[in-house]
C-alpha cells in the first residue's frame, strides 16, 4: 500500500481549513460561500459516495488514481487550493481538457525537431489531461493519465501563464495538495497591517525546524540543515531563506541568493551585503535593481550597500572581520595575493573554529567571498569543507582537508586552459627576491605605483585576474608599436625562494629580434626565462630557455624551425636534444621540458591563482631589441576624443593625427 493510498485525508484537510479560517480578518470582504466555509472551518464539501465516484469514472471512461479517489471520499471538491485555485473539481466537474485552452497547439509551435520526451509531455498534457481547476486565477490543474507510477497514481501538472515557467509536475494528487498547503502558508506568512497574526501548529512546527537547522548548521551538519531550511522556506517562514542562502552561497550557488530578511538587518549587513553586491556587480545588473533586494533597508544601509558596490567594482573592498579570525584573514590575504592559494585556504580553515558570528542567525563567514583576493579561493568542495567545520562556539569533529588546487611544478602549463587556448606563454623566475621587487628588475624606470598601481612604491597594479588586467591595459593604451613587446605580467611566489612574473598572452615570437630579460633580472642572483610556443596551431612551434647569474647569461637554447640554437654549457637534465626533434613531434616535448625545468630549479607556478585568481601585475620592458638601421617599423598614437563638441569639431577640421 502506497503512502497516498494509506494517507488519512480528514485530519490534513481539517488543519488546512482551520488555518485558512484563522488567517482571515473580520473586515475582509468575502462571498457568502466563503463566510459559510469560515464559520464551519471547512473548505471542503460533503464526501462523495462510492456510487458517485463510480458514476464519474464511467462518465470519464477511466478509473481515478488512488489518492484522488480517497480525497473524494472525504470531500467532493475543494475551495481555495493554495492561493490561485479557488475551486477544485469533484466528481461532477472533473472533465477532460482536450486542449480547450488551445495551449497544446501554442506550445507545440515552439518545439523543434530535437524535442525530448519531457518537452513532448508538456505539450500533450493539454490534450489528454483531466482538468481539475474549476475557478482560478488563470491557473490550470491537470492530471495526466499517461504519467502513472507503480501505484497507479497520476502525476498532476499545474501551469499559470503569468508565472513564465513550464508546467510544474507533482508526483500525485496528494503531493499536489501538500504543495497547495505550503503555497497557502507562503502567501500568508507575512500578514499586512490589520491582518491577524499568522500563528498555528504548522508555523510553530516550521519555526522550530528553522531553529534546529540553525544549530545543526553551526555544528557542521549543513546537509541536514539545508533540508530543514528548504522545507521551512516552502512554507514561507521568515529567516529560512536568509539562513539557507548563507549555506548555498558557500556551495558556489549565486542565482536567487539574496539573504532575505537578514541582509537588511544592520547586525548582519557587514557580512552579507558584500557577497550580495559582488554578485550584482558580476552579473552586470542595472544598479537600480539592487534596491529590490534591499526592501526594508533604511537610508544608511542603502548608502552602505552602494558604497560597498563601488568598492567591489574598483577592487578596493577588503574583508576585515574582528578578532583572531580576522588576523588569520589578513595572513591568508597576504598568501593569496602572491599566488599561494592552497596555503591561504589552509590558513582560513584553521581559523574557522575561532570565527564568531555577528548574531544568532549568522551561520558562517561570508564577506570574504567578495574580497578580490580571497574570493577566488572558493570552490564548491572548499565551501563544503568550511560548512562541515564546527564554528561559532560549537565543538565537534572537523572534516578532512580538501585537496589543494595547485598540482605543483610547471607541467600543468602543457594542458589547455579552460578556454583551450593557451598555446603560448612566457615567464621569468628570479631567485631570492620578493615578487614586489620584480618590476625593479624587469620594468623600465618608474616604479612608483602609477595612477593605477597598488600605491606601495613597487610599480605593481592592484590584484586583478589576467583577463581584467588585459582589459584595463588595452583600454588605457594609446600607443601601439610594431617592434615594441612590453609584456603585462602577473607576479607571485614560485616556491623554493623564487618569485615569478608570468605572461599568458604573449605577442608572436620573433627569434631575430628577441632579447631575453634573464640577464637584466639576475643582478646579484639567478634568473630563468622560459617562452613556450610548442602548441601555437598554424604558426611554427618554438621554445626558449635562458638562465643568467649576476647580470650575465650562463646558458640558453632556442628551438625554432625544427632546429636548436645553443649557448653556454647546458646541464644534462635540460639538454634540448633529450626533448626536441622533428616539428611534428614537438608538442609532446612540452610536458617533459617543463618537468625538467621545475626539477632543475625546484620551482612551480600556482595554477589556480594564474587561471582563476587575482594577482598583482606590471608592464615589463620590451622583450625585443630596438629596430636596427634600415629596419622599418610603425608606431600608432591615438588621442582621446574630446567630450566637448566644439573641441571635437576643431580636431576633425584639423584632421586626426596618426603616426
Amino acid at each position: 500500500m502506497s503512502e497516498s493510498t494509506a494517507f488519512d485525508w480528514r485530519p490534513f484537510l481539517l488543519k488546512f481549513s482551520g488555518e485558512w479560517a484563522d488567517s482571515l480578518s473580520d473586515d475582509e470582504p468575502r462571498s457568502e460561500d466563503e463566510e459559510t466555509a469560515r464559520q464551519a472551518r471547512w473548505l471542503g464539501f460533503p464526501p462523495a459516495s462510492e456510487e458517485r465516484i463510480a458514476a464519474m469514472e464511467a462518465r470519464l471512461g477511466r478509473r481515478m488514481p488512488p489518492s484522488y479517489r480517497e480525497f473524494l471520499k472525504v470531500s467532493d471538491g475543494w475551495r481555495h487550493a493554495g492561493g490561485f485555485v479557488w475551486l477544485l473539481a469533484g466528481t461532477q466537474d472533473a472533465s477532460w481538457h482536450d486542449d480547450a485552452s488551445g495551449l497544446g497547439d501554442s506550445f507545440e509551435e515552439y518545439l523543434d525537431e530535437d524535442a525530448g520526451p519531457e518537452e513532448r509531455r508538456e505539450v500533450d498534457i493539454w490534450r489528454r489531461g483531466l482538468q481539475l481547476d474549476v475557478e482560478s486565477d488563470a491557473t490550470y490543474v491537470l492530471m495526466d493519465p499517461e504519467d502513472v507510477d507503480g501505484n497507479g497514481e497520476w502525476a498532476v501538472y499545474t501551469w499559470a501563464g503569468w508565472r513564465a515557467a513550464p508546467p510544474e509536475r507533482h508526483a500525485d494528487f496528494l503531493a499536489f495538495m501538500r504543495e497547495m498547503h505550503r503555497e497557502f502558508h507562503s502567501l500568508r506568512a507575512r500578514p499586512d497591517d490589520g491582518e491577524p497574526a499568522f500563528v498555528n501548529d504548522t508555523t510553530r512546527e516550521q519555526d522550530s525546524l528553522v531553529e534546529e537547522a540553525r544549530q545543526e548548521a553551526l555544528l557542521g551538519g549543513w546537509q541536514r540543515a539545508v533540508e530543514m531550511l528548504d522545507e521551512a522556506r516552502e512554507y514561507g517562514r521568515p529567516r529560512a531563506a536568509g539562513l539557507g542562502d548563507q549555506i548555498r552561497r558557500l556551495l558556489g550557488q549565486t542565482s536567487l541568493v539574496y539573504f532575505e530578511d537578514l541582509v537588511t538587518d544592520p547586525l548582519y549587513a557587514p557580512d552579507l551585503l558584500p557577497p550580495l553586491v559582488a554578485e550584482h556587480a558580476h552579473a552586470h545588473h542595472d544598479d537600480s535593481t539592487l534596491k529590490f533586494h534591499l526592501r526594508g533597508a533604511d537610508d544608511h544601509l542603502e548608502s552602505q550597500a552602494y558604497a560597498t558596490l563601488e568598492q567591489v567594482r574598483n577592487g578596493t573592498y577588503g574583508y576585515a572581520p574582528a578578532g583572531p579570525f580576522g588576523e588569520a584573514v589578513e595572513r591568508a590575504r597576504e598568501l593569496a595575493r602572491w599566488g599561494d592559494g592552497d596555503e591561504a585556504w589552509r590558513t582560513l580553515m584553521n581559523a574557522v573554529p575561532l570565527w564568531e558570528p555577528l548574531g544568532p542567525d549568522h551561520l558562517a563567514p561570508l564577506g570574504w567571498v567578495a574580497d578580490p583576493v580571497l574570493g577566488p579561493l572558493l570552490t564548491p568542495e572548499r565551501g563544503r569543507e568550511l560548512l562541515s567545520t564546527p564554528r561559532g562556539g560549537r565543538t565537534g569533529e572537523a572534516p578532512g582537508p580538501t585537496p589543494g588546487l595547485d598540482p605543483g611544478g610547471l607541467a600543468w602549463l602543457a594542458e589547455p586552459d579552460g578556454g583551450g587556448n593557451r598555446g603560448s606563454y612566457r615567464f621569468v623566475l628570479v631567485e631570492g627576491v620578493e615578487p614586489r621587487e620584480l618590476p625593479g628588475r624587469l620594468a623600465d624606470g618608474n616604479t612608483d605605483g602609477g595612477g593605477d598601481g597598488a600605491g606601495d612604491g613597487t610599480g605593481l597594479n592592484e590584484p586583478l585576474t589576467l583577463w581584467e588586467a588585459r582589459g584595463r591595459s588595452r583600454r588605457d593604451k594609446l600607443e601601439f608599436s610594431s617592434y615594441d613587446d612590453r609584456a603585462l605580467m602577473a607576479v607571485g611566489r614560485a616556491g623554493g625562494g623564487w618569485s615569478f612574473a608570468f605572461d599568458g598572452d604573449p605577442a608572436a615570437f620573433g627569434r631575430e629580434r628577441f632579447v631575453s630579460p634573464a640577464a637584466g633580472a639576475s643582478a646579484g642572483t639567478r634568473a630563468v626565462v622560459v617562452w613556450s610556443g610548442l602548441r601555437v596551431g598554424h604558426r611554427e612551434p618554438f621554445f626558449h630557455l635562458s638562465v643568467a647569474r649576476d647580470g650575465a647569461e650562463e646558458y640558453a637554447f632556442t628551438y625554432t624551425d625544427g632546429e636548436v640554437r645553443r649557448g653556454g654549457e647546458i646541464p644534462e637534465a635540460l639538454d634540448p636534444g633529450r626533448f626536441l626533434g622533428a616539428v611534428e613531434d614537438c608538442a609532446e616535448a612540452e610536458r617533459p621540458l617543463l618537468e625538467a625545468v621545475a626539477g632543475e630549479f625546484g620551482v612551480g607556478l600556482p595554477r589556480h591563482a594564474i587561471r582563476r585568481g587575482r594577482l598583482h601585475t606590471f608592464t615589463s620592458r620590451s622583450w625585443t631589441r630596438p629596430p636596427g638601421k634600415g629596419e622599418a617599423y610603425m608606431v600608432i598614437r591615438m588621442e582621446p576624443m574630446p567630450s566637448d563638441p566644439a573641441d571635437r569639431e576643431r580636431r576633425e577640421a584639423d584632421g586626426s593625427r596618426t603616426e
